[in-house]
């Protein structure tokens, strides 16, 4: 009976370590959601405020980071990483961010860049950051950093841009939201 008990444990952790990353995954596709409608807000205060969009997208370095942070622990739970490694490499790396923001920043006070310049400066300095930060984390980070690449270019050559910019999120969320779930069924099953 207790060689049945040991067993039937043994089950149950077994699934439940297995059910630990879907349940991480599940999560970093909502974070990746709400990271791309925190974009379009941003997009959207640009849209009727310039000024207030700068504000809002030096904000969001902030807010990407601290974000990215979260995300690198979850995924240090469910694997062998050091945590204190990671912290480290994030901290530099969002750290760098703010430094080259705040560069921009001050060109922005000088008069060497418009408030429109600045904004999608910072806007390209974050794609960036996000981008690269997407190797440590995971391809939706990537992929977030190439939306508001071209978000940026948007802005920069249509008018109105918003509807562009809306539709290219529902786009976005929709192929990442198929892929999460097409690409378990593409990997070939283990061999235990």
């Amino acid at each position: 009976m207790s060689d049945i008990n040991e067993t039937a444990d043994e089950t149950i952790s077994d699934d439940s370590a297995t059910e630990s990353p879907k349940h991480y995954l599940g999560l970093e596709e909502g974070i990746f959601i709400l990271m791309v409608v925190l974009s379009l807000t941003g997009i959207s205060v640009t849209n009727f405020s310039v000024h207030d969009g700068y504000g809002y997208w030096l904000f969001m370095v902030f807010v990407f980071g601290l974000v990215s942070i979260v995300v690198s622990w979850l995924q240090s739970r469910t694997n062998d990483n050091d945590f204190s490694i990671i912290i480290k490499q994030q901290g530099l790396h969002w750290f760098h961010t703010l430094v080259i923001v705040a560069a921009a920043s001050l060109l922005n006070k000088s008069g060497q860049l418009s408030e429109i310049a600045a904004t999608l400066v910072v806007l390209l300095i974050l794609a960036l950051a996000t981008m690269l930060d997407g190797f440590r984390i995971g391809w939706q980070f990537s992929l977030l950093g190439f939306f508001l690449a071209s978000c940026a270019l948007i802005i920069a050559y249509v008018q109105p841009f918003m509807w562009y910019c809306i539709g290219l999120a529902i786009l976005v969320i929709a192929a990442t939201l198929l892929w999460a779930r097409w690409m378990p069924t593409l990997q070939p099953p283990h061999d235990d």
